[in-house]
């Protein structure tokens, strides 16, 4: 490893997260030749074609750098990887509030962030989500937190009714939930869930998609009731800021912000799993694998 230069830092990590949405497509190569420059990770090594090194979420000490950031907790975009080097304005300060342990949901909280500002929730909202993925519960605890909204949490797996919970959200399978809802979150990944979201949908309600399926192909049922509703549907991608922020919202003022939000300690419950950075390798496609994984942690 090399000594970092003057405007650099070397990050001994602490903790990193693995994200089984992207990286189980990214593992599977289901990444579309003409989407690899813009799904690059930041630090990413080699293509989507392989060899890889990928992800995007570790927490570390500066263990050498700018003074200022010297022994300093930060939250980096970077593959899984015990010790590093990148530019110090690559890496973000952990709040003191926010737990290093804590704040690997960084990446997930600035995409949750995203969906909802995309989204446009205003105060008395009903509000769907439906996906209980972790960005999904994190984007309907962003929502439940706007004034008077009623937001319910939609997944097919009844064991998510217990962590939905913990985090003060109402649950609900799907056909259980009331329809009529102003905004709908579609994060699941699946077009079954897709299709779910515009069910509930109210009229001239906003379906908000913020699933990513790489090479797959979605069926949408644009029949129906979907015109006399007066349905909209749009993406949501944390690549860019909303174009209504992105006057004042710098990338970096975005990540500041999820990180501040991580330190509510009930988030802790989306951490279902822990990993030794060591183990990995052996353990990597089990967790991708699982449908039961929600935020799966390494421990360097």
């Amino acid at each position: 490893m090399r000594h970092p230069r003057s405007d650099e830092v070397l990050v001994r990590s602490r903790f990193g997260a693995v994200s089984r949405g992207t990286e189980a497509l990214v593992f599977a190569g289901r990444v579309p030749a003409s989407e690899g420059e813009r799904m690059r990770a930041p630090f990413q090594g080699g293509s989507f074609a392989f060899p890889l090194k990928y992800g995007y979420a570790v927490v570390g000490e500066v263990a050498a750098g700018p003074p200022p950031l010297l022994g300093r907790t930060v939250f980096c975009l970077h593959p899984h990887q015990d010790r590093f080097v990148v530019p110090a304005d690559a890496v973000h300060l952990v709040p003191d509030g926010v737990p290093a342990s804590r704040a690997v949901l960084a990446a997930n909280m600035e995409t949750a962030l995203n969906i909802v500002w995309d989204a446009g929730i205003l105060p008395g909202d009903r509000v769907a989500v439906v996906g209980g993925g972790t960005v999904g519960l994190l984007a309907a605890w962003l929502a439940s937190g706007v004034p008077g909204t009623d937001t319910v949490l939609v997944d097919i797996d009844p064991a998510r009714r217990a962590v939905t919970e913990r985090l003060g959200l109402a649950f609900a399978l799907p056909g259980a939930a009331d329809g009529e809802r102003d905004c709908c979150l579609h994060v699941s990944g699946s077009p079954d869930g897709l299709a779910s979201a515009i069910e509930l949908a109210g009229f001239e309600a906003r379906v908000v998609e913020a699933s990513w399926y790489g090479t797959d192909l979605v069926p949408l049922a644009l029949g129906a009731a979907f015109h006399a509703r007066r349905l909209t549907i749009v993406s949501s991608q944390v690549g860019h800021v909303p174009a209504g922020r992105r006057a004042r919202w710098t990338p970096s003022r975005r990540m500041a912000s999820a990180l501040a939000l991580l330190a509510d300690p009930r988030l802790d419950a989306l951490v279902l799993g822990e990993t030794a950075f060591v183990d990995l390798p052996g353990a990597y496609a089990g967790i991708l694998a699982s449908p039961a994984t929600l935020c799966h942690r390494i421990v360097y």
